[in-house]
């Protein structure tokens, strides 16, 4: 029996559609996938467009995270970090983490735009592994007293680690975007700042931390410090929605950091870290 051009048309769409799904779900797995870095002595997880996910230290080493105090322009903490790491006898590749400041939040082209500055130095110091940046980040704007231009509040890096040593690590940020990536229609509950609003979005965020981790292969009771990134109030959302996640990570509390997302209509930025050692550094 023959098929009519309807029913053909139906079935070739139908293949395509699945064809679709099937390599978009491969593309997904692939993202979470941890790559070497050994020049770096650790694995990190592809994240979305020039990104990294996050980075675990490789067996024999630990990731370091280092906080300045007061916080440096770009320029000058790009060139202490440079000296730090040869001080501390570590290739410029042991660099796995940083942490932007900016004046204000951005439009998604005017963030772009910062951003290219930032990925060309990283490319520079030959980071890069096959194309891919390693290095996890997390960028917001504080509220109160802003920087009055891009600056750096930490870093992390790897070291030989002393004894036996439980998995240390950095995540990301991330804000309330589904899988599409930075797009204005990619934003979780857009436009929506009520409670029922900020709890869609954090649990989105919240969702996405999860991700990263089990691309680890780790849990959030290896999490030992968990940062949010909002300048609204979150206080409702701290024993309904943000804690009970966080499971024995919550025994460490919550770094609540009265900053904005990098872009304009992101509301709430979640990252994490799991360490050892913590460390203040003056440029």
């Amino acid at each position: 029996m023959s098929l009519s051009r309807r029913r053909w048309t139906q079935i070739a769409g139908g293949a395509a559609l699945a064809a679709a799904a099937a390599c978009s779900k491969a593309q997904e797995e692939d993202d979470r996938v941890l790559i070497d870095h050994p020049k770096g002595n650790y694995r990190f997880v592809k994240g979305s467009g020039p990104y990294s996910s996050g980075a675990v230290a490789m067996e024999g080493y630990e990731i370091v995270h280092a906080v300045f105090n007061p916080i440096p322009n770009l320029a000058t903490a790009f060139a202490f970090v440079e000296k730090h790491l040869a001080a501390a006898g570590r290739p410029i590749h042991a660099l796995c983490g940083m942490e932007l400041r900016i004046p204000t939040a951005l439009s998604i082209d005017d963030f772009n735009a910062f951003n290219q500055p930032y990925i060309d130095k990283l490319k520079e110091w030959d980071l890069h592994v096959d194309g891919l940046n390693p290095v996890a980040r997390t960028n917001v704007a504080t509220a109160v007293d802003p920087v009055t231009e891009g600056s750096v509040y930490g870093f992390c890096y790897t070291v030989p680690s002393e004894g036996s040593a439980a998995d240390t690590f950095v995540i990301a940020g991330a804000g309330e975007l589904n899988e599409g990536g930075l797009a204005e229609d990619q934003i979780v509950a857009r436009g929506d700042v009520s409670t029922a609003g900020l709890t869609k979005k954090a649990d989105r965020v919240l969702a996405i931390m999860a991700e990263r981790l089990a691309a680890m292969s780790l849990g959030w009771d290896a999490v030992t410090q968990s940062n949010v990134y909002s300048v609204h109030d979150i206080h409702p959302l701290m024993a309904g929605t943000i804690l009970p996640k966080l499971g024995a990570g919550a025994r460490h509390g919550i770094r609540w950091h009265y900053a904005a997302p990098p872009v304009l209509e992101i509301e709430y930025e979640m990252d994490l870290r799991g360490l050892r050692r913590e460390e203040t550094v003056k440029a």
